[in-house]
This record gives C-alpha cells, structure tokens and sequence, in this order.
C-alpha cells in the first residue's frame, strides 16, 4: 500500500522537457478588479471608470494584465507548493484583453530543464498560456524557476 502526500507540487526529476498539465478554472469578479486596483494603486481609468467607456480603446470591463498574470501563478501554485524554491525570471506577452465574467485556466509545458550543481536543485522553464473559456489565449510567460529534487530520489552529482 502507497502513501501520498497532497499538497505537494512537482518535483523538478519527475518532470520532462515536453510534459504538459492544465490547471484548475477561475473567474474573475467585478469583486477581483476593484480589490486589485485598490491594493496596487493601479488607478487607470481604463479600469476603474464603469460610466463613460465610449473614447477609451477597450469598452468592456477589462481587467488589467498585471492582474492576469497574478491570477495564472495563483492557478499554478499547487503544482509548485512545497517544491518550487525561486522565482527567477520571465518574459511575458499579452496576446488580447480579459474582462469581468472571463473564466480563466492556464495551460503549462515544460520548455527547460537544467540541473544545476547542487543536485537537490535545477532550473525549470515553462511556456504559460492563459486561456480563456472561449479557448482564445489572452497572456504567454515563460518563468524560469529553481525547483526541488524529490527528497526520496537517489541523489547523483551533476
């Protein structure tokens, strides 16, 4: 009989360059945009104005792109809960806008994947497309991140 521990993400050697997984799905509320803008001071009208939409280049309630990408590592999270160690780097491209009501799922490939001298550690990248539910890609990243090794592996140096 196995034992599995939930609540703990991937671990950096049971991954391959070319796997994929899809997270969980997330709508976003008025409640959301209104909270996020109040707690960063992200005061463009082009999200905070609800009445006069008519001049600005998007007319729906649309959501900014730094809540987005906030939302995709939120949704992404438990894939690296526990075994993710850092947050290096990423590039990003917003590829459409999200609004109010969109619901919203991250699709995730392993694009990289360096172990590093430490061999409890290697770097990770991934190619992040956040998709709506009309499946229309709205924003791509690609993070590089330092990740565990399973502490039950055999250890080898690299």
């Amino acid at each position: 009989m196995s034992h599995h521990q939930l609540g703990v993400g991937f671990y950096w050697d049971a991954l391959s360059i070319g796997d994929t997984f899809t997270t969980t799905r997330r709508s976003i509320t008025e409640t959301d945009l209104v909270n996020f803008y109040n707690l960063t001071w992200f005061t463009e009208e082009l999200f905070t104005n609800i009445h006069d939409r008519s001049s600005m280049a998007i007319t729906g309630r649309v959501v900014p792109g730094a809540l987005v990408f906030s939302f995709a590592e939120g949704l992404i999270v438990p894939s690296i809960q526990h075994t993710g160690l850092a947050f290096l780097e990423s590039n990003m491209s917003i590829k459409g806008p999200v609004f109010v009501g969109d619901t919203l799922h991250v699709q995730v490939e392993v694009i990289e994947l360096k172990p590093i001298s430490n061999p409890k550690r290697a770097l990770i990248r991934t190619r992040n497309q956040v998709v709506n539910q009309h499946g229309v890609v709205s924003l791509v990243y690609e993070p590089l991140r330092m990740m565990a090794r399973n502490p039950d592996s055999d250890i080898k140096s690299y």
